[in-house]
């Protein structure tokens, strides 16, 4: 240390813990976009107290370790601003690695640096800095950065306790910018919603001719919002049925221009082989495995960096395109999130772009029907109303299937037409003759054959000087290709009104998953029989219905309690929850209805039941097969009359309660036993929920896998890029006698002896073994009647049924099925 060092503590802890009071204080209540100008005066208050003259904040890109660290915000007392320099990283390699680590730093002198970190010593001396203290920056999901307080004007010997106080100064301000850029995040997923709700709204009855536009604008639109530099919209040649060109594109000046005569097949074949089988995938360019060698030439050219693809897929997986979204330059997370919105946008443009082609080619067809009409063989005759005899060009012989020289008359007409027309026919000639009128008539004719076609005749009248009819004259042509495009042009056109009535229906759907998506988060369902538990879910939530959630332990009862309240008119207040299994007989009562002061031995004080705290709002009831007998009659009681008494007191309360329970007893049975009580079951059993076992929900168990993986990673700083096929399958076999909880703590004790980004699963015993551990009598008694059952699919009465190879009555297997909670799937 120099002679110039100066050894001085801050001022007494109270007067410290007094600003780190104020500082803290600042940020309750405050908007996020106050945040940034709020720290930055907080560091030059800190410097101002502390006799700091500079505070440098630096944050990691993205708010990761492994990204490049960055200036943030600065406050000097002695210049304005840093100059313009390279990275951080690079003019302070040392403190970087430092700060990546964790570790807090604290020179008096620039002496005291060591020998590695000489460069970013020389770097703090060209800056005038003369001492200083770095503390890392955490958040709950790792080290975000790191402040640094410097001295200029001479040395300092930093105390122990200043150094605690920067770090203390430190956490506030890393949790101050942790809530910042959530909410940032979360209003920029709300604005991404928002765009795909407008881009939808955009399509819906837009004229063909400004397709192209929106499409494009649309493409610039979601590129903005996502950083993503470019979009490409490829769509089969119309020379060639196999030829994929591009027709939208939208990049920036240094993107790539729009290829020319580029087939996709040839140029990207790996891709637009998984696109033509309907998969939605990303890649990157420098991590595509060898068989896309050609794709990874042609990314390479054109400087793509990564995509995400999405198939076009209208009808009946007919795919018509590909969608891409690519970065060049940018970094982009493809997240599942991302990837769900992306292929809402695709199918808004596959559906615009089949309408239009629907458009196109009901134009095509109304063309070829004009030119049918203009360019048609016509028939000239001309019939005597005295005699009948009708004369003919060749046209009309052909079109009745007459021989050339056969002289004809009326009669012979009629025999031709079809027998369900003739009537028409005969009296429109009338009608014409009576009135002195022309006539068009549309008719069928019968062929030796027996083929009919369609023809048209039009036809005048004229008269003798009398007044008196004389001949019959007209024109016929047939129409029977013009009938066939009329009934194409009807088909087309009901197909376009469906195409309309369905993007009118995913606009409603889009509004819709914006405001109930996230009301769904906490529940994976890609089985048939979870997305039946969302539906009930739905359709009970808006009510004020008692519900009676049953399912085995573990399967997520109590979220779905959670998401029928999320959905109901009651979400503003919070759901009151009480475990009838975790509390004695004794107390329960006075959990439900609350205590008077002195209503039994140790109540010193008087205690709201949990009743009146879920007025207005929503009561769950867990385990509510737990509940003693003589409680069941009171708790009817509430539910009938939303009536009850406090213990050791009179008064009536009345509340507005909505009930939500849930059991994994089989309710029924405890009736028969005299446990439960039949009218308070009737009155809890309005809305019946049953929560299916995992093992009945094979298809949920790959997404909660990775859920379980993404919800750990972030707590044990893990990452986990594969599960092995064989694990997943191994998984999905597993009979899971304690449902999701079990699988989530398998994955986690899996994270845990995981080493490698590869997670390696050990199953508590063989993997192969699918059926249920049948522990009890009355386990193997429900595996061996549902083995019966599927054998059989599930046909309980008549020949080779369930019940004559069990050796059962049909209604004795219907009793024992009930009992035992079997339920055909």
């Amino acid at each position: 240390m120099t002679n110039s060092t100066i050894s001085q503590d801050v001022g007494p802890t109270f007067e410290f813990e007094s600003l780190v009071e104020s500082i803290a204080g600042q940020f309750i209540g405050m908007a996020y976009n106050d945040i940034d100008s709020a720290i930055k005066s907080i560091q030059k208050e800190i410097c101002e107290q502390m006799g700091f003259d500079r505070s440098l904040i630096w944050l990691f890109e993205n708010a990761t370790p492994e990204n490049a660290i960055v200036e943030y915000m600065f406050y000097s007392s002695t210049q304005a601003d840093l100059e313009e320099s390279s990275s951080m990283a690079e003019r302070f390699p040392w403190i970087t690695s430092q700060i990546r680590q964790g570790c807090a730093l604290d020179f008096s002198s620039l002496k005291d640096f060591p020998v590695k970190a000489k460069s970013d010593a020389n770097e703090l001396k060209g800056l005038g800095i003369k001492s200083l203290l770095i503390s890392p920056m955490r958040s709950e999901n790792g080290i975000i950065g790191g402040i640094s307080f410097c001295r200029t004007t001479c040395e300092k010997t930093w105390a122990k306790s200043t150094c605690k106080q920067v770090q203390a100064i430190a956490q506030i301000l890393s949790n101050a910018l942790s809530l910042k850029f959530k909410q940032e995040k979360k209003n920029e997923l709300y604005r991404f919603e928002k765009l795909i709700s407008d881009i939808s709204a955009r399509f819906i009855n837009l004229p063909a001719h400004l397709l192209d536009d929106q499409i494009g604008k649309a493409q610039a639109d979601i590129c903005q919002a996502l950083n993503i530099e470019q979009s490409c919209l490829w769509q089969w040649s119309d020379t060639s049925p196999h030829y994929l060109t591009v027709t939208h594109l939208h990049t920036p000046s240094y993107g790539p221009e729009k290829p020319v005569d580029m087939n996709a097949d040839t140029s990207f074949p790996w891709a637009v082989k998984r696109a033509l089988k309907g998969e939605t995938f990303t890649m990157t360019t420098h991590d595509l495995p060898e068989e896309a060698r050609i794709d990874r030439e042609t990314r390479i050219a054109l400087g793509v960096n990564s995509s995400l693809v999405l198939p076009l897929c209208s009808g009946e997986k007919t795919i018509i395109g590909v969608l891409s979204f690519d970065t060049i330059k940018n970094k982009v997370a493809w997240t599942d999130a991302i990837m769900d919105r992306m292929t809402l946008v695709s199918q808004i443009f596959t559906n615009a772009l089949a309408r239009r082609r629907q458009e196109l080619k009901l134009k095509e067809n109304e063309k070829r029907l004009a030119m049918a009409t203009e360019g048609g063989n016509l028939g000239l005759w001309v019939m005597e109303t005295d005699n009948h005899h009708v004369w003919v060009t060749q046209r009309v012989r052909d079109l009745f299937s007459f021989e050339s020289d056969i002289p004809l008359h009326y009669d012979d007409f009629m025999e031709k037409i079809l027998e369900q027309d003739r009537d028409l026919v005969a009296q429109t000639i009338q009608d014409a003759l009576d009135n002195n009128t022309s006539f068009d008539i549309n008719f069928r004719i019968l062929h030796p054959k027996g083929r009919a076609s369609w023809v048209k005749s039009s036809g005048k009248v004229y008269r003798n000087n009398q007044g008196g009819p004389v001949r019959l004259m007209g024109i016929t042509l047939d129409i029977s290709s013009q009938k066939r495009m009329e009934q194409q042009l009807e088909d087309q056109i009901t197909e376009i009104k469906a195409l309309k009535k369905k993007i009118e229906k995913e606009n409603a759907y889009l509004q819709q998953k914006i405001n109930v998506q996230f009301l769904h988060d906490e529940i994976i369902a890609r089985s048939p029989e979870m997305q039946r538990v969302i539906e009930q879910i739905e359709q009970v939530a808006p009510t004020d219905a008692s519900v009676l959630i049953q399912g085995e332990t573990g399967t997520g009862k109590e979220v779905a309690a959670r998401a029928i309240h999320r959905l109901s008119n009651r979400k503003d207040r919070p759901m009151v929850t009480i475990n009838c299994a975790s509390l004695p007989p004794t107390l329960v009562e006075s959990e439900l209805f609350g205590r008077e002061k002195g209503a039994y031995t140790g109540a010193l004080t008087k205690m709201a039941g949990r009743f009146e705290v879920a007025d207005k709002a929503t009561l769950f009831l867990d385990e509510v097969g737990e509940m003693p007998m003589e409680i069941q009659a009171k708790l009817l009681r509430v539910l009938e009359q939303g009536k009850f008494e406090r213990l050791g007191s009179t008064q009536t309360i009345e509340v507005d309660v909505r009930i939500i329970a849930a059991t994994n007893k089989n309710i029924e049975q405890m009736m028969d036993e005299g446990k439960f009580r039949k009218d308070l079951y009737f009155r809890l059993n309005i809305f019946p929920i049953h929560v299916p076992p995992l093992r009945e929900r094979l298809a949920d168990i790959p997404p909660l896998t990775w859920a379980f993986v993404r919800e750990f990673e972030k707590k044990m700083a893990r990452r986990v890029d594969n599960i092995p096929t064989d694990t997943m399958k191994a998984l999905q076999k597993y009979p899971w006698p304690g449902n999701i909880r079990e699988l989530k703590n398998l994955i986690e004790r899996s994270l845990i002896t995981s080493s490698s980004k590869t997670l390696n699963v050990t199953l508590p015993f063989s993997p192969s073994n699918n059926k249920e551990t049948a522990t009890t009598l009355e386990a193997m008694e429900r595996r061996h009647i549902r083995d019966v059952l599927e054998k059989t699919n599930w046909r309980i009465s008549g020949k080779g049924s369930a019940a004559e190879i069990l050796g059962l009555k049909r209604t004795t297997l219907q009793s024992k099925m009930k009992k035992l909670g079997i339920q055909r799937p």
